[in-house]
C-alpha cells in the first residue's frame, strides 16, 4: 500500500470521526441521547481524560488542569510517534496488513487530539445549550479540549438479582462505555494487529503470496 492510499483511508477516517463529532456537539445538549435500537444509543458525553474517563489527576498528586494538559502533550508525542511509525512502514514495503492497522490508528489518534487541542477554543460549554462553533466564549483554552463521545451500546441493561452476593439490586450494563468514530479506528487497528500478527509483520510479497494460498 502506497502513501496515497494510506493518506486516503487516514482522511476518511478523519472526516468521518470530525462530522460526527461536530454534528452531536451542535445539535445535542450534554447528556442528551437517542435510542437508535434497544441495543444501541445516540449519548452525547465528553471526556476531558484518558480511557475510560480515568484522569491523571485520580492518580498522581496534581491538579487536574496540569494532569489534562500533560495528558494532552502526551498524546501529541504519540501521534507524532505512530505518525513516523506509518512512514516507516510505507518506506520500508511492509505488508498491506500491517500498513492499514497503522493507518487506522494513526487517524484514530490524531481524531482524538483535534478534540483535545482545539475544541476549547472552537465550541461554547455544552452543559444545558447547544454549542456553537466559534463562539465568543469558548469553554476552554487550546490543549484543553474534551474528546467528544457518542455511541452507545447498552446491549444488556439489567439488575443483579437480589441472592448475588455483594451486587445484588445492582445495576449492570453491557457495553457500558460510551466512544466515538476514532476509538474505533484505533481498536481496529490494534484488533488486526493481533489476531493478523503474522500477516501483518511480514512482508508485502508474503502477504500477498498468503492470500493466494487462501483463496487458492
Amino acid at each position: 500500500m502506497n502513501l496515497k492510499k494510506s493518506l486516503l483511508i487516514i482522511i476518511a477516517v478523519l472526516l468521518i470521526d470530525q462530522l460526527s463529532k461536530i454534528y452531536i456537539k451542535t445539535h445535542f445538549v450534554l447528556g442528551d441521547s437517542v435510542e437508535v435500537f434497544s441495543w444501541f444509543k445516540i449519548l452525547f458525553i465528553e471526556n476531558s481524560g484518558a480511557a475510560w474517563g480515568a484522569k491523571l489527576s485520580d492518580f498522581l498528586p496534581i491538579s487536574e488542569p496540569t494532569g489534562k494538559l500533560v495528558l494532552t502533550v502526551f498524546r501529541l508525542f504519540a501521534v507524532a510517534g505512530i505518525g513516523y511509525w506509518l512512514y516507516d512502514t510505507i518506506q520500508k514495503k511492509s505488508s498491506k496488513t500491517l500498513i492499514l492497522a497503522v493507518c487506522l490508528i494513526f487517524a484514530g489518534a490524531l481524531g482524538n487530539i483535534i478534540d483535545s487541542v482545539v475544541y476549547g477554543v472552537v465550541f461554547s460549554d455544552s452543559y444545558q445549550q447547544l454549542a456553537t462553533a466559534f463562539s465568543d466564549e469558548p469553554y476552554g483554552s487550546l490543549f484543553y479540549g474534551k474528546v467528544v463521545d457518542m455511541l452507545y451500546f447498552p446491549m444488556v441493561d439489567t439488575t443483579w438479582p437480589d441472592w448475588v452476593p455483594y451486587f445484588g439490586g445492582a445495576t449492570f450494563r453491557f457495553f457500558e462505555p460510551v466512544f466515538n468514530i476514532a476509538d474505533m479506528a484505533i481498536s481496529t487497528g490494534v484488533g488486526v494487529l493481533l489476531v493478523f500478527n503474522k500477516r501483518a509483520f511480514g512482508k508485502e510479497g508474503e502477504d500477498e503470496e498468503t492470500t493466494v494460498e487462501e483463496t487458492a
